[in-house]
């Protein structure tokens, strides 16, 4: 296995019974996570960049959530049209887009 550079956790409402329901499911999740998939690709950073879809983060009034490790950097209220941004300044550039950031 190939440790990549950077994990990013996209919620998209993912439930235990393979259902997606909830507030980032209705708020575009899953389209932010396929973006996300395709700017990966996009900047050719497949090899560094690891996506996972998840369930709840527990903090829905700021989602659409996104989470990057190594760095612990949560987004909030991310929309498919701030995917490249994070994608370009973050994973690929290293500078975090403080206007999503939630700290």
């Amino acid at each position: 296995m190939v440790k990549p550079k950077h994990h990013v956790f996209a919620c998209t409402s993912s439930r235990i019974n393979g259902r997606q329901q909830g507030f980032c499911h209705s708020k575009q999740g899953v389209e932010i996570a396929g973006r996300l998939m395709e700017c990966i690709e996009e900047y050719e950073l497949s090899g560094e960049v690891m996506i996972t879809n998840t369930g709840c983060f527990g903090i829905c009034d700021k989602g659409p959530i996104l989470v990057v490790y190594p760095e612990a950097v949560w987004y909030g209220n991310v929309t498919p049209d701030d995917v490249e941004e994070i994608v370009a300044s973050h994973l690929e550039n290293g500078q975090i887009v403080e206007r999503l950031q939630i700290k």
